[in-house]
């Protein structure tokens, strides 16, 4: 089981990634919501603001009033900023869920 810091620093590390994407993919990717990740093992959950391909704004707590919404394991989280699993299979497979309307989750696959 990843650490809380192991999971914030994952962050991070996917925001930075997400905001290369960004810049590859032009406007189609054009966000600006709420977010928040629940860690189901940690019990812990951290929200912030994805804009221009970033998350921003991040700290601890929840934040049910989300547009986005993603819940998956400290490991899952590190294993796919790290390249070892797949965002896509692991959603179909109910490893990730997300709770977003269509097209956000569409652009949220681009930037992942």
């Amino acid at each position: 089981m990843a650490t809380v810091e192991e999971c914030r620093q994952a962050l991070d590390t996917l925001s930075e990634r997400m905001v290369a994407h960004a810049a590859e993919l032009s406007s189609t990717v054009n966000l600006d919501r709420r977010m928040v990740l629940r860690l189901r093992d940690l019990g812990v959950a951290f929200r912030g603001r994805m804009n221009d391909g970033a998350i921003t704004e991040i700290e601890p707590g929840d934040d049910p009033k989300a547009r986005i919404q993603i819940e998956l394991t400290s490991d899952d989280l590190v294993a796919m900023v790290d390249g070892q699993l797949d965002f896509a299979r692991s959603w179909a497979a109910g490893r990730v869920s997300v709770k977003a309307n269509v097209l956000d989750l569409l652009k949220l696959r681009k930037l992942l």
